[in-house]
């Protein structure tokens, strides 16, 4: 029982870690990221997976950048975060989940991180759509 009150106390200050960072990201609606795009304040991000970008398309001004890279060796993301480092980085995949896991890691990296969703919610808001090769 001795070693359990700190082992919960942990517990407990975790979770409430965990809980107060997703408190910190407010999603942000498409047309408000198409906005902040355009204007240069932000770049949108598609965290899916190549075959998902072929098979759907992507959002016109979006990179490419899989959440198996992210979570993996980050060949691609390295530079993508060095060079947007002072911008806001919006992220969207096919079910808001990938997106939102990758703008907590980032937000508790220190960057200015939020999901927008998924890109039927960037398609219902009449935003432009590319084709992936």
């Amino acid at each position: 029982m001795f070693l359990l009150r700190p082992l919960l106390a942990v517990l407990f200050a975790t979770l409430a870690l965990r809980s107060a960072c997703a408190a910190e990201i407010k999603p942000v609606a498409p047309p408000e990221a198409a906005r902040l795009v355009k204007e240069g304040k932000a770049v949108l991000v598609d965290v899916r997976e190549p075959p998902e970008w072929r098979d759907s398309g992507v959002a016109e001004p979006a990179v490419l950048l899989p959440m198996s890279d992210f979570n993996g060796e980050q060949r691609q993301w390295k530079d993508f975060l060095a060079k947007n480092r002072d911008k806001q980085i919006l992220l969207y995949c096919r079910s808001g989940g990938r997106s939102a896991a990758v703008a907590e890691s980032l937000v508790g990296k220190g960057y200015k991180a939020a999901n927008i969703g998924t890109l039927r919610d960037w398609t219902k808001a009449g935003l432009p759509v590319r084709k992936v090769e």
